[in-house]
């Protein structure tokens, strides 16, 4: 069954929020977070670095998927960042005690 347009973009929420936790390595898909209204966002971290490839990953797969070109795939994702994103941790190896 063909999705409609609307499916499409619930269905690339879902992917874009997996690839993120999988790329800054967490163990946590969406049905982990969904329905969650605390700050879920803040209780895991990933790198600039992760979130450049993750950003990257988003931009190549809304092109694809969502046949947005280049520069509206890129303003998609800094909204998505920006509403889901993880916040970054800024020296993965200096541990901290919160």
């Amino acid at each position: 069954m063909r999705q409609n347009r609307d499916q499409k973009k619930q269905q690339a929420v879902v992917d874009l929020i997996n690839k993120m936790f999988e790329i800054a390595g967490h163990k946590v898909t969406y049905e982990d977070i969904k329905g969650r209204q605390d700050d879920w966002y803040t209780q895991w971290t990933m790198s600039p670095q992760q979130n450049d490839e993750w950003q990257n990953w988003g931009v190549e797969y809304l092109r694809k998927n969502l046949k947005f070109n280049k520069k509206v795939a890129q303003t998609e994702m800094a909204w998505i960042s920006l509403m889901w994103g993880l916040k970054f941790d800024r020296n993965p190896h200096e541990q901290t005690n919160n």
